[in-house]
């Protein structure tokens, strides 16, 4: 009887059994059931998509017309220009400051953009640049939204847990700055994000590694119960200067801890749609995997090894294994400590490499989500065992925003 593994590679090598590999697809089925399960663990509180997660116009879209979802977080100003444009959406906040003089200048010449572009912001510096682009009483007002910074600082600052973000951590320092910004014109402060990276973005259950799964869930409970406090009096200092419309936070990680602070509006997702490999080390929910890349067999080195064209699509981060594309179906499959996954070649040992013929598909996942949407010019959209769409990758639109 063949396994849910086997039926799956057979559907996929049927659906793309006329494309030449290497490919991408994604598999609308399991992306509408991700973007349900997120929805429900949302819990109502409306979710705003990753951009950067997607990297596709039409997915981003289709994501946007399920209920739940609303709303774009974009990586670069450049980027959430063209998606409003593109009509995409009129809701697009920037997720990172942004010093591009030609796409500051295109936003403050269009009333469009200006009412549906935040930008972010954590240091008045960054509004100071702002104005030299383009004073004040030559423009519009902008909107902005204050990055809080949700790591979690133990001992003084001298223990830090998460990432290193935003100067303003502390709840004085988020008042200060709407203080600030509340007296200076051109600016309109309308929403305050924090994004708890040492919750949203680590898994908590590292396979072998009992002691490191163990300080990840204490110090993931602790930073939470702190973040939790912070952020309710950090979110009541801020409403004291400015009329806040949105407070956004969290990740696929975190969505339902997230969901359920009450000072937290919203909350932004998107890796969790294509279900790439760092979420296999989640307790608290595991997409099911949706984006794939194959690859095509095209060697034989030595008997137990079969070699597939390319396979080394990197994902960013601290430079270890779980970065690595892993090899996925046919199941029993493994890279070479000594070789890894190659810029053109990757050697693949395991049980089931024996099997593999010269022309045969090794399908693959990647390890982050949109970072696959930088190797391919399209994705193959699946639905049972056909093919029913070819869409662009931002790539594949000529479109490289970092």
């Amino acid at each position: 009887m063949a396994t849910d593994s086997e039926n799956l590679r057979h559907r996929l090598d049927r659906a793309t059994a006329r494309l030449d590999p290497p490919y991408a697809v994604v598999d609308l089925r399991a992306f509408d059931s991700n973007a349900a399960a997120l929805a429900d663990r949302a819990d109502g509180k409306p979710l705003r998509i990753a951009s950067k997660s997607l990297r596709s116009r039409e997915l981003i879209a289709r994501a946007l017309a399920r209920p739940g979802w609303h709303g774009v977080m974009s990586f670069t100003l450049p980027e959430a220009i063209w998606l409003v444009r593109t009509g995409v959406s009129a809701d697009v906040l920037v997720a990172y400051p942004t010093v591009d003089r030609g796409a500051l200048a295109a936003l403050v010449a269009d009333p469009m953009l200006v009412a549906a572009v935040t930008l972010m912001v954590d240091d008045p510096d960054q509004l100071d640049f702002c104005d030299a682009v383009s004073s004040p009483g030559r423009r519009p007002e902008l909107r902005i939204c204050l990055d809080l910074d949700a790591s979690w600082r133990l001992l003084g600052g001298r223990v830090h847990v998460g990432v290193r973000r935003s100067p303003v951590h502390t709840v004085r320092a988020a008042g200060r700055f709407a203080a600030t910004v509340a007296y200076r014109p051109g600016f309109r402060l309308v929403g305050l994000m924090s994004y708890e990276a040492q919750i949203a973005g680590l898994g908590d259950a590292p396979p072998g590694k009992a002691a490191l799964r163990t300080a990840i869930r204490l110090a993931q409970r602790g930073s939470y119960r702190e973040l939790l406090a912070r952020r309710s009096t950090a979110v009541a200092a801020v409403r004291e200067h400015a009329d806040l419309e949105f407070v956004n936070g969290g990740g696929t990680g975190s969505v339902a801890t997230t969901s359920a602070d009450p000072a937290v509006t919203e909350v932004t997702a998107g890796s969790g749609l294509y279900g790439p490999t760092l979420f296999d080390t989640y307790r608290a929910w595991q997409p099911t995997p949706a984006a794939l890349f194959a690859c095509p067999v095209v060697r034989r080195p030595a008997p137990g090894l079969a070699t597939v064209l390319g396979g080394g699509w990197i994902a960013s981060g601290t430079a270890d294994p779980s970065r690595l594309p892993r090899p996925w179906l046919p199941t029993g499959l493994r890279l070479l400590g000594t070789e890894g996954a190659g810029e053109v070649q990757t050697p693949l040992a395991g049980p089931r490499a024996a099997a593999l013929r010269i022309g045969d598909r090794v399908w693959f996942r990647h390890a982050k989500s949109g970072e696959l949407c930088e190797r391919v010019n399209e994705l193959h959209l699946v639905d049972g065992d056909r093919v029913v769409a070819t869409v662009p990758t931002y790539r594949g639109e000529g479109r490289a925003f970092l």
